[in-house]
């Protein structure tokens, strides 16, 4: 296979240890936007898919992909095997110092979208890793470690059949005085396998009455819109919004099984899908990067989706950072410390007030 020139070390050497066992058609799983969209580069193939669990991260890849003039598909899914399995090739690009668990997930659910032969390349991003040999051996029975420059690439091939395995764990949310609820977590998502501290500080300071209608921005797998919802009761009703899509899955999951009887689910990385001006309560527990801009598109949805009078409710531990963004979108703000966090209040007024608009709330994304 021909590598286009100036390739980066780790893609060259991945060429260089695979050469001709690497054919299409191609799945590129994860990856930071731009190093994935390199890797489609050096692949000089149209017959690529690249795989993304994020909406955020698939829209940026697209754009990189789109400007390179690369004719790469990006999937986005809750699982890698909910693919067609008709690949020949996977190259996983876990990130350095990733979840360790969302790193087994992938290698366990590579093997089941791969054709009989098929092959799965791992780019490690360091020289000795020894983490992937036990693994991948486990699922696929014998791995090839080549080494080349500065990283390793392991490489195996897909023998026989094997039941699909799940990784996923339960934790439980005491709801004041009723029974406690259980709530599914997977790899790959926000505070997997715990209720966030966060969160929980959020949903102590959130007033939720009979029958409102509540939005959760950036739901995870729904701890927060569940203990509303159910806080609300009948009459009331919740929409689930994020933009990982295996989190939204899982928030729907969750809503099911924890009885809330009126609901609806969005995938989006713009906090699109609500209807706006429908809701009385928001609820917002925005990640700690991108230098507060998801922070600042969470509370500018939100005062687009809340009926006037609506609240919000947004915790964080950057007060410092958020309070100016609530202010400029809602005017006066409220603030009270809960737990080692700050929980602000916000109303809506009749008119907007916002001077931030949404398109600056985005930055491009690590990694591109």
């Amino acid at each position: 296979m021909a590598a286009r020139k100036k390739l980066p070390p780790t893609h060259a050497e991945l060429l260089a240890a695979l050469g001709e066992r690497l054919r299409p058609p191609f799945g590129v799983v994860l990856g930071a936007p731009g190093e994935a969209m390199r890797l489609v580069e050096a692949l000089t193939s149209d017959d690529v898919v690249a795989y993304q669990m994020d909406l955020h991260a698939a829209d940026r890849l697209r754009e990189a992909l789109a400007e390179r003039q690369l004719k790469a598909r990006v999937a986005t899914a809750p699982d890698l095997w909910d693919l067609p399995p008709d690949f020949q090739t996977l190259i996983y690009l876990p990130p350095k110092g990733g979840e360790r668990e969302l790193r087994i997930d992938m290698v366990e659910q590579a093997f089941h979208v791969l054709r009989p032969r098929g092959l799965l390349a791992v780019l490690t991003p360091y020289q000795k890793d020894d983490f992937f040999p036990p693994v991948l051996k486990k699922v696929f029975g014998r791995v090839h470690a080549p080494t080349v420059g500065r990283s390793t690439v392991f490489w195996c091939q897909r023998d026989g059949e094997r039941p699909r395995r799940r990784h996923e764990m339960t934790f439980h949310v005491r709801n004041g005085d009723g029974p406690s609820l259980v709530f599914l977590s997977r790899p790959g998502t926000f505070a997997y396998g715990r209720f966030d501290d966060g969160a929980r500080a959020l949903v102590a300071a959130a007033e939720v009455r009979p029958g409102e209608r509540v939005v959760d921005i950036g739901c995870g797998c729904g701890t927060n819109g569940v203990v509303a919802a159910l806080r609300a009761a009948e009459g009331g009703h919740v929409a689930f919004v994020d933009s990982n899509v295996r989190a939204v899955a899982l928030a729907e999951h969750n809503a099911r099984a924890n009885g809330v009887a009126s609901f609806e689910a969005f995938a989006s990385a713009r906090v699109a899908g609500p209807a706006a001006g429908t809701f009385d309560v928001a609820l917002a527990n925005p990640p700690y990067f991108a230098q507060s801009s998801i922070a600042a598109l969470f509370v500018v949805r939100a005062q687009a989706l809340l009926k006037p009078g609506g609240r919000l409710f947004l915790v964080t531990k950057q007060p410092s950072e958020v309070a100016p963004i609530l202010e400029d979108v809602f005017g006066e703000v409220e603030g009270v410390m809960v737990g080692g966090y700050v929980v602000f209040t916000a109303r809506k007024a009749g008119r907007a007030r916002a001077r931030v608009a949404e398109r600056d709330c985005i930055p491009p994304h690590p990694g591109l």
